[in-house]
């Protein structure tokens, strides 16, 4: 009978993805700080177009060398069908996932005005919290607050989102990192296609180094942000993790770490992303 009754909610969970009138849209913002036009992809789930309802939002950053495409079906990821099934089975709240452009101009998206942080002549955080959020809820019906916004990427994405949530902790509720890069030492002999300025960058707005000059006020904030990593066990971003952790441990910051089988690639990644919408928005 129990085997009966899981095979008929399995069923109902099947029929209703199948059913599920979710979207995923592109357009472009165009910003001021910027002086360019900005592209970004955004979820909205079913039921959107018919209701008033209003919906948290998360953002999901991509790696170096990605794209805001990277996390859908035609970039490594599988957004939208992982989406459907995890709220479809009552694993995950409906939300509004957005997906925001980091890419730079140089080979494979690389190099000059790639990354997430402020460099000379690209001021992209300043563009992602003065306009680019703003604007997502302006223009969708979103929990305009701290508990109706999460944080997540992969990779530089990653590093980026616990950045973001380090210093804007009043903005997120939740953040996850997947194979995250946490911390960098320049090495300018290896910037290659990533370009030196992303390198100092990254180095810059270390979430390692934040951790270790902290003030005790900054501390505090950060206990306001529940905080979710995941890394392979033979990903070369590992030790950066295993730093962060034991900062976040050293500060008396609640964390949870999880070390999975697995390399630098998509396929671990696909296997985090149903995990990153689960601990975003659970289903009360």
């Amino acid at each position: 009978m129990k085997r009966l009754t899981a095979i008929l909610f399995a069923l109902i969970a099947l029929t209703a993805i199948a059913t599920a009138q979710s979207r995923l849209e592109q357009h472009t913002i165009k910003s001021r700080v910027l002086g360019v036009e900005k592209t970004y992809s955004v979820y909205l789930p079913d039921g959107y177009d018919t209701s008033d309802e209003r919906y948290p939002v998360l953002y999901l950053l991509h790696g170096a060398f990605g794209s805001h495409r990277s996390w859908c079906r035609d970039g490594g990821g599988e957004l939208p069908r992982t989406a459907d099934a995890e709220i479809a089975a009552g694993r995950a709240a409906k939300m509004i996932v957005v997906m925001p452009d980091a890419s730079g101009l140089g080979n494979r998206r690389g190099g000059k005005n790639m990354g997430y942080f402020n460099v000379d002549g690209w001021p992209y955080e300043t563009f992602f919290f003065e306009e680019f959020l703003p604007y997502i809820d302006a223009t969708y019906r979103t929990v305009a607050a701290k508990e109706g916004r999460a944080v997540a990427g992969l990779s530089m994405g990653g590093g980026g989102a616990v950045a973001y949530a380090q210093r804007h902790s009043d903005t997120f509720s939740a953040c996850y990192s997947t194979s995250g890069l946490l911390d960098h030492r320049y090495r300018p002999e290896g910037a290659g296609d990533l370009g030196v300025e992303w390198l100092w960058s990254v180095a810059q707005y270390s979430p390692v180094g934040f951790l270790r000059e902290a003030t005790s006020e900054q501390i505090e904030q950060l206990r306001s942000v529940r905080w979710m990593l995941d890394c392979g066990d033979d990903d070369g971003l590992i030790n950066t993790n295993f730093d962060f952790v034991a900062e976040m441990h050293r500060a008396k910051v609640p964390v949870e770490f999880r070390v999975r089988d697995g390399i630098h690639n998509w396929p671990f990644w696909r296997e985090a992303l149903p995990l990153i919408l689960r601990f975003s928005f659970p289903k009360e």
